[in-house]
């Protein structure tokens, strides 16, 4: 059988954010580029069945609850109607919008893009084998942007519709009455806000002893307080069993390690972390292996350990956020194209979407002292911001992580509305190595949300007029 014969300088394949903006860098550049997608539409899990999606449903679950809250201040609205197949059809046109948006951007560029799965032939050579048409394409370059798929968990019946993934439960086919989310990670707590603010009786199961391990204990403590209002969690606690019938499942649960407890629901949400798409590229054809935890290994230019195979997003490892594989694809394509340059950042930010928000950059409390850094942390809390109360949101805090020695800032958390766009100025002074003076002194306007950032540096300075200052 004969197939059609390609040359390019560059192919990417994947085009999720990761690999798009590594595609549209390297035509920028003056590469000639090839984007290889295994889906008619571009922009990957994240736009199609990911962020944007969830992002898109968590605004609705924001406005609804708001709404409800106002009801303290002499505003009453009637119960919400919704209308699932409108909800649908909103989140579908979002997509779309974008999915169009991307595809001109790659033909203006004159990007090829082509619709195939891709394996290995050689290290300067693949196949992609498509729907219309497959395609031997040799290249100078390539980039791995193949993304993640979500882990399954063996004892959870397959083949069930009412067992979702995260993919599944974007969708929202149907609204349960009763949910169980396995799982308490990012995609689980922000699916749990959802469906429980549209009305289903959520439960989060995790068989860790932790709610947000990674986090500070005061942080998780104040979002559990709030978020367990809304959903139950279920902490150190397993499953024994699930038995499904025509209304749903009967799930036996150990929790706490002895309680047990049969109910049922009416669909099961797994949420367990994901898995790097990797095995249908066939890399072990060229010499590429995966670490111990199933990513392949790069150094600080994107390289594997093949000169002109670069990996970028959630198959090089941890943190597997879209904002971290578009950073690392813009880097790649100008080290193809000749530039020195280094995916070296100091700190990548992470934003739960919950409500309320739980952002955080940079070192932890926790981290700090593993690595034995000398630190001081200053929290101020939303109940003295004028802004927060104001805007009912009082429930928040602005935490800050100073190095004791340099006075640098080092990190920082924030909960409360709107916590991830605070995060912006964190991340900015981090990079900048700030230290807690540059803060102090730049004004900020008041009254806002970020004015609590220059507020917890006038904390660890001593000058807070404020709150009472503890160093006065």
């Amino acid at each position: 059988m004969t197939y059609k014969k390609m040359q390019t300088q560059v192919v990417v394949i994947g085009s999720g954010p990761a690999g798009y903006s590594s595609a549209f860098r390297c035509a920028d550049l003056g590469l000639s580029t090839v984007l290889v997608e295994r889906y008619e539409n571009l922009g990957g899990v994240c736009l199609n069945v990911g962020c944007i999606p969830s992002k898109s449903l968590l605004h609705i679950s924001k406005v609804v609850k708001d709404a409800k809250s106002l009801s303290d201040t002499g505003v009453q609205f009637l119960e919400p109607i919704v209308n699932l197949e409108k909800v649908r059809e909103w989140k579908n046109k979002i997509i779309n919008n974008l999915n169009i948006g991307i595809k001109s951007m790659a033909e203006k560029r004159n990007i090829k893009i082509i619709v195939g799965t891709a394996k290995f032939l050689s290290v300067n050579s693949i196949f992609v084998e498509g729907n219309k048409e497959s395609v031997i394409l040799d290249f100078e370059n390539i980039v791995l942007a193949v993304g993640s798929s979500p882990k399954r968990l063996s004892y959870v019946p397959s083949n069930d519709p009412r067992v979702w993934d995260s993919t599944s439960a974007l969708s929202i086919s149907n609204i349960p009455e009763k949910l169980l989310v396995i799982g308490s990670g990012i995609i689980g707590l922000e699916m749990a806000t959802f469906y429980s603010s549209f009305g289903a009786k959520v439960d989060v199961l995790d068989n860790s002893m932790y709610l947000l391990p990674h986090l500070d204990r005061d942080i998780v403590d104040s979002f559990y307080k709030i978020a367990s209002k809304s959903f139950n969690i279920f902490l150190n606690s397993e499953i024994s069993k699930i038995e499904s019938n025509k209304v749903g499942f009967l799930v036996s649960k150990i929790v706490n390690q002895n309680i047990k407890e049969v109910k049922l629901y009416n669909a099961i949400l797994v949420s367990v972390g994901r898995v790097p798409n990797l095995d249908s590229l066939e890399i072990e054809k060229v010499g590429l292996n995966v670490n111990s935890h199933g990513f392949l290994e790069v150094d600080d230019q994107l390289r594997t350990g093949i000169p002109n195979i670069y990996a970028i997003g959630d198959i090089t490892g941890q943190p597997m956020l879209a904002h971290k594989g578009i950073h690392q694809g813009r880097i790649a394509a100008e080290i193809i194209s000749g530039k020195n340059h280094y995916f070296n950042p100091y700190a990548i930010p992470c934003i739960l979407y919950t409500d309320p928000e739980v952002a955080w950059i940079g070192i932890t409390e926790q981290e700090a002292i593993k690595k034995d850094i000398k630190y001081e942390s200053a929290v101020f809390p939303w109940n003295a911001l004028g802004k927060a109360i104001s805007s009912n949101c009082s429930n928040g805090m602005t935490k800050l992580i100073f190095d004791s020695n340099t006075k640098k800032i080092i990190g920082g958390s924030v909960i409360g509305s709107n916590a991830g766009e605070l995060l912006g100025e964190i991340g900015l002074a981090i990079e900048m190595g700030c230290d807690a003076e540059d803060i102090e002194l730049t004004i900020h306007a008041h009254p806002t949300l970020y004015e609590s950032i220059g507020l917890s540096a006038q904390i660890f300075q001593g000058t807070v007029t404020d709150l009472i200052n503890s160093k006065k």
